[in-house]
């Protein structure tokens, strides 16, 4: 390889890895746009959750079939970052295999990747099948059609193509050190590969050289244009499954959060020595709006749960709820969240970084308070979803506001209250009345 290659592949890179590095820039950007929640507490339970959810795969084999094409498509993914490392040196410094050194282990190496990479074609075939022959349900739903369905299949489209140049690029150049052709220095041990080889049987030395080149060069390049392209798409969670499982709520599902300034609200109704007039103890507890009615009410971690999803469905598929013909999807909370995040970064790039508002909002705009009072708070969604994000925080905030801020609750709900308030129960009877039952017998 030329000096010229080496300088053309380094201003690669930085074109590359530097628009992925603004790209992650505006994400962080945008998900600190959320309230301010405390996620530090417990460290040790919350390394283990990323290992054992994030890294581990434990919450995929619930569902087996999908949970085991998965585990091989993510080694897969795995195992091409070590071999891009590899490909990164070897094209600065116009070195071949720089990791041939390490002799039999690095046999091993390349052996198990082209295995894998077989493997990884098989099951994104078989990915692409379920969703485009088959049609599961949960991946012909309403909530997936234009841009998400495209968005599925291109990377499964990405997967298979990297996957082919990478055994392309391995056959030829096997058969280039076959052929003794100087750079090309024996190393690696080709399984798959090795039948690929004999096709180039006939070809000039100068044809496959050029063939594994291209190879070569056209793998690199779909590696970082797949690099950049994840923050436009649902496989963001290659990245953000990490740090999303570490911050999950480790509180017990069903237990919801308390408003200070409502606590202390009550606190003071109960304690008849108390001043009702007195200022309050901590000032900052009181809200500036109860509830969340767009993205910025919401809190950081439910901004990067939005980001996170990963739009399998599962959740949706075990929503009572969707399974009733409800029209809750948690799914399209998610991806309603997100929809409205980006919309809201880029009216802040538009305008100089401040957000000029826009007269549009999460609720209502994106998702309707219909959506909102179908959910039975049964924490099905948050159960299913394999990377620990949490539908219901993002509905349970939403309802908060209609009921809190416009007094918007379904006129059954707000009679349950009024009963509540007035006769220290959910029906509508006589406190005096309340044990009457027990002599019914």
């Amino acid at each position: 390889m030329s000096y010229l290659d080496n300088i053309l592949f380094a201003i690669l890179l930085a074109i590359g890895f530097g628009y992925f590095a603004i790209n992650v820039k505006k994400l962080i950007r945008n998900i600190k746009l959320g309230q301010d929640v405390n996620r530090k507490d417990s460290p040790s339970e919350r390394w283990k959750n990323m290992a054992m959810i994030a890294l581990g795969q434990s919450k995929m084999v619930k569902r087996p079939i999908a949970g085991i094409l998965h585990i091989i498509v993510y080694i897969g993914f795995i195992i091409i970052n070590l071999e891009m490392l590899e490909i990164i040196i070897d094209g600065l410094f116009g070195t071949h295999r720089v990791f041939a050194f390490m002799g039999g282990f690095y046999n091993i190496l390349i052996a198990s990747f082209e295995i894998l990479a077989v493997l990884v074609v098989v099951a994104v075939i078989l990915f692409w099948t379920r969703r485009n022959v088959i049609k599961l349900k949960r991946f012909i739903s309403s909530d997936l059609k234009a841009w998400p369905k495209s968005d599925a299949n291109y990377i499964l489209y990405f997967e298979i193509v990297l996957m082919s140049l990478f055994l392309l690029m391995n056959a030829a150049d096997l058969w280039l050190q076959q052929m003794e052709v100087h750079h090309y220095n024996e190393a690696g041990s080709f399984p798959v590969s090795q039948f690929i080889a004999p096709l180039f049987n006939g070809f000039s030395e100068g044809v496959v050289i050029v063939i594994e080149r291209a190879a070569w060069w056209l793998h690199i390049c779909g590696i970082l244009i797949f690099l950049n392209y994840l923050y436009f798409s649902k496989h963001l969670h290659i990245l953000l499954a990490f740090p999303n499982t570490y911050f999950a709520d480790l509180n017990a599902k069903g237990k919801f959060d308390n408003l200070e300034s409502v606590t202390n609200e009550v606190k003071l109704m109960l304690d008849p020595s108390a001043d009702p007039f007195a200022a309050p103890a901590n000032p900052d507890a009181v809200p500036a709006k109860f509830g969340a009615s767009d993205v910025q009410d919401l809190n950081w971690v439910q901004l990067l749960n939005a980001y996170t999803c990963t739009e399998c469905g599962r959740c949706t598929s075990s929503c009572p709820a969707n399974q009733t013909g409800k029209k809750l999807s948690p799914r399209k909370i998610m991806m309603d969240t997100r929809d409205r995040l980006e919309e809201v970064g880029k009216n802040i790039d538009a305008n100089k970084g401040v957000f000029v508002p826009d007269n549009k909002y999460l609720l209502n705009d994106y998702i309707t308070p219909e959506e909102l009072w179908a959910c039975t708070s049964c924490n099905a969604c948050v159960e299913e979803c394999p990377v620990n994000i949490s539908p219901l925080s993002i509905i349970m905030d939403m309802r908060r506001y209609l009921v809190m801020e416009q007094s918007a609750a379904p006129m059954s709900l707000n009679a349950m209250m009024t009963n509540i308030e007035n006769n220290g129960a959910p029906w509508q009877y006589n406190q005096m009345d309340r044990l009457n039952w027990k002599d019914e017998n």
